[in-house]
């Protein structure tokens, strides 16, 4: 994994970001009105800002599209800038950075996606969206050649909503550090608690297929 290029490690991230960036941040919605009670997240949202309400919509129509021009990217940076700065308590701010992180990431900034991530984890008072910081955080430290972070980051206390997503994460750590036992153990775990869960985990099927072909040709 260290010997990777950059390009190879942004091409990773990526990938991983477009197969479960957008979900997840819905899925940080939707452990919000989990928490507080559907009626209670409605009389939330109603005392919010309309203004915030608005330029939060706004935001997600352009940055979760598939590829940003200049002027879509810059229109997004702006409202993540005014979310940010007006309403920097609120779950609208919390997860303009997880999308500042994803715009990051798709200008191959991951100096940049880091920092995001990094107020989140560090500032936010929601564990579910915390969580979420951490996870990407994690695969970040994977893909740039460093498991042994990662697996520091994977060791916060991750949403047990998001438990399937971090041995996911965790295996792929191990895999990178050539521990293999430990990888295929997590890859299980993840595939086990995403069906208690009932939730689709994409590609950890494939993982644990490979390290079975590479054992058939030693």
């Amino acid at each position: 994994m260290a010997d990777r290029s950059e390009e190879e490690q942004l091409d990773i991230v990526k990938r991983w970001w477009k197969e479960n960036g957008t979900s997840l941040i819905a899925g940080a919605v939707l452990a919000a009105a989990g928490v507080f009670g559907w009626n209670a997240w409605q009389n939330y949202q109603e005392g919010q800002s309309e203004a915030a309400s608005v330029r939060y919509q706004q935001l997600i129509s352009i940055a979760t599209a598939q590829e940003l021009d200049e002027q879509q990217t810059a229109s997004a940076r702006e409202l993540i800038s005014e979310l940010t700065d007006d309403y920097g308590k609120t779950l609208y701010a919390d997860l303009a950075r997880l999308l500042d992180a994803r715009l990051a990431v798709q200008q191959d900034d991951i100096d940049g996606a880091k920092a995001s991530l990094e107020q989140v984890a560090d500032g936010s008072s929601r564990r579910y969206v915390q969580s979420l910081a951490w996870l990407r955080l994690a695969r970040i430290e994977v893909a740039s050649g460093n498991p042994d972070a990662a697996l520091e980051l994977l060791d916060e206390p991750i949403s047990e909503s998001l438990a399937a997503q971090q041995a996911d994460v965790r295996g792929d750590a191990h895999a990178a550090l050539g521990q293999t036992e430990q990888a295929r153990s997590a890859w299980q775990d993840a595939l086990a608690l995403a069906q208690q869960q009932d939730q689709t985990l994409y590609g950890v099927q494939f993982k644990l297929d490979d390290l079975g072909a590479e054992e058939a040709t030693q």
